[in-house]
């Protein structure tokens, strides 16, 4: 990690040209090296389904061709965005005539903590290097193989270019201890960031010295006005929950006004049912479609990151806004409806990092956004929330220029 502090010394004055040259040489490499990627990639997934670490972990651990291209093509995407790095944020001039501006600057050492992701590992990687960060990586052991060939493909690929390889470190070799020494490393790690399980995310958040920004889990919820349109139902709640379920902005629960329960539920469980979901209801629900398990108290709270879903019919606008704060981990809500006032006054009252009308929750992505790629989601509110891009990994300083000017 000291190494880490030195490079991002280096990484901090490295000119916009430079950072789009190290990202264009990392990405050809990813590209160059996708055979070796898929390999490593392979042992993991042997590895993983050997120790039944379960359908949605492997769906995220898993690399073929087209996902390798992808992740080069991510860090295209980021060399291409604006350098935050000297953005005037804000700034005066003094009555005494000392002009103030606020700009931009890295963090220094990002560190990030995370599980059976092998992408995260590039996309880190390279928003850290485009914000002008060092970064030092815990990938955890459901993805160590995939994640020891990406490191040492990046790493090469900046040395070939006469760029520190030590911006970019991991410490999946010392495993646990590696983990621990990111979360006690004050000095050397300015800030630090956990992606993966409610669990993972709690030890972090709980144990660590060092600054965390939070990234939460996804109990992410649709509602179902009364005059939500039929085909819009069926659809965005099928492709937020079908699309690709394993991920934290997956929809988990659904809930239903009573006025358009007779007409939406039928058709918005068949359509989940046919594409291999297994829906959760309450008892209106059930009585309303076939094939449907009953729904206990622990549903309403679980990120299943699964072909699951669960459904309930309530009463009013305002239970559905009560049942979402009671259940809710802050990530990204959606309502279903033609009422404009409804649809305003629920991106309005809910609380979460995202909130959307007539929109399917998988869009809560930093891709999709525009960021290139993304640090994580962070449902906490300092020091940034929702998807987290360039912007979010610097912070601030002050710049004064005067002309001899003293305190009275």
């Amino acid at each position: 990690m000291a190494a880490a502090k030195e490079a991002s010394r280096e990484t901090a004055r490295l000119t916009s040209s430079d950072k789009v040259r190290a990202l264009e040489a990392i990405a050809a490499a990813i590209e160059a090296d996708a055979a070796e990627i898929i390999a490593a990639n392979s042992r993991d997934l042997d590895r993983g389904r050997s120790q039944g670490i379960g359908d949605a972990l492997l769906d995220r651990l898993r690399l073929d061709e087209k996902r390798v291209a992808t992740l080069a093509s991510a860090v295209r995407d980021v060399a291409v965005l604006p350098d935050p790095v000297g953005q005037v944020v804000g700034g005066h001039r003094m009555p005494n005539g000392v002009a103030l501006e606020q700009v931009r600057v890295p963090f220094g050492v990002v560190g990030v903590i995370y599980e059976a992701r092998p992408n995260v590992t590039v996309d880190i990687a390279a928003l850290a290097l485009r914000s002008g960060n060092a970064v030092v990586l815990r990938g955890g052991s459901a993805a160590k193989e995939s994640n020891t060939v990406l490191v040492r493909i990046m790493r090469e690929a900046l040395d070939g270019i006469g760029i520190s390889p030590e911006a970019i470190q991991s410490v999946d070799d010392f495993g646990r201890d590696g983990a621990k020494a990111l979360m006690h490393g004050r000095g050397f790690i300015d800030v630090l960031v956990p992606r993966g399980s409610a669990s993972l995310i709690e030890t972090v958040v709980t144990e660590s010295t060092v600054p965390v920004i939070e990234t939460g889990a996804g109990n992410v919820h649709i509602v179902l006005d009364e005059s939500a349109p039929e085909d819009w139902a069926r659809e965005i709640v099928v492709n937020a929950k079908v699309q690709r379920p394993s991920v934290c902005n997956a929809v988990e629960t659904v809930l239903v006004l009573r006025p358009a329960a007779e007409r939406l539920v039928p058709s918005v469980v068949d359509a989940l049912q046919q594409s291999g979901v297994t829906v959760h209801g309450d008892d209106v629900v059930s009585g309303l479609a076939s094939s449907v398990v009953p729904a206990t108290e622990e549903d309403w709270a679980t990120e299943y990151l699964s072909l699951d879903i669960a459904m309930k019919v309530v009463d009013s606008l305002d239970e559905a806004l009560a049942h979402i704060r009671t259940y809710s981990t802050g990530h990204t809500e959606s309502i279903i409806t033609t009422d404009s006032r409804n649809a305003e006054r629920f991106l309005a009252e809910v609380d979460s990092a995202v909130v959307m009308a007539n929109a399917s929750t998988r869009f809560t992505d930093g891709s999709e956004f525009g960021f290139g790629a993304e640090v994580g989601i962070s449902t906490q509110k300092l020091h940034t929330r929702g998807p987290m891009g360039l912007s979010e990994l610097t912070s601030t300083k002050w710049l004064a220029r005067g002309a001899g000017q003293t305190r009275a």
